[in-house]
């Protein structure tokens, strides 16, 4: 067990945000987060993280545990002359390992572009440069896929799945994007406020819960869930392993 909460409750102004969340998270596995507007998503990645303070309940995390957070968005001031390479030594001075695994993510001619200029994109794939440089045991991502066309997706997969097979990490993440989430989770956790059902993907979506807060949403996606027989170069050129 890397992370664990239990009964966790968050208030604010006399608002139940989240309301006896109980969640784990071992090694070598992927969880999704899923859940409506308004379900207290982030809020429970900042609970974990330790960012906000809790009104019940606990969180245990593992001795030594080290964790990477890619937040939802980072705003950069344009008048800031911060480059890429600058933001990503504010937390690595080695240079070394960030820029292996910007040029894994195909970014290594973004290293001396001005942060402010970066795409959505762009932008999520720096964060996750940053992240990884701490080489944490526990990745948590919001919203990753966000501002990825559908073969940024693909080649993030592939990334997270190369993440926990090889290096072990586990990988706790938040998304709305029902595809990318059935295609890559091992387990998906679908919170309204509180843990509405949980379990893989395909236990996950039979379920009632499940079909009333994403019922709607279901026929317009094509779920699968993918196993990776093939791995992407940075240039995104597919061959098999």
């Amino acid at each position: 067990m890397l992370l664990e909460a239990h009964g966790l409750c968050v208030t604010r102004g006399g608002e139940a945000l989240l309301r006896e969340v109980d969640l784990v998270v071992h090694a070598r596995e992927i969880v999704t987060i899923i859940g409506p507007n308004g379900a207290g998503k982030s809020t429970l990645l900042a609970a974990l993280l330790g960012l906000i303070p809790l009104s019940g309940g606990r969180v245990t995390r593992r001795a030594g545990l080290v964790m990477g957070h890619v937040p939802q968005r980072l705003r950069v001031d344009a008048v800031l002359p911060l480059t890429v390479a600058r933001f990503i030594a504010l937390s690595a001075p080695d240079a070394a390992a960030p820029m292996a695994i910007l040029e894994r993510l195909g970014c290594d001619h973004l290293l001396h572009r001005p942060m402010h200029a970066l795409s959505g994109g762009e932008m999520q794939r720096v964060l996750l440069t940053r992240a990884l440089s701490r080489n944490p045991d526990l990745l948590v991502l919001d919203e990753p896929a966000q501002g990825l066309d559908l073969t940024g997706e693909e080649q993030l997969h592939a990334f997270m799945d190369e993440l926990r097979r090889d290096k072990g990490m586990a990988i706790l993440l938040v998304s709305h994007n029902l595809h990318f989430v059935m295609a890559g989770a091992n387990r998906v956790i679908c919170l309204n406020r509180h843990v509405c059902c949980s379990g893989s993907p395909t236990a996950v979506r039979a379920t009632p819960e499940f079909q009333l807060l994403f019922g709607d949403k279901i026929p317009a996606v094509g779920f699968y869930q993918h196993h990776h027989d093939h791995c992407h170069t940075p240039r995104g050129v597919v061959r098999e392993v």
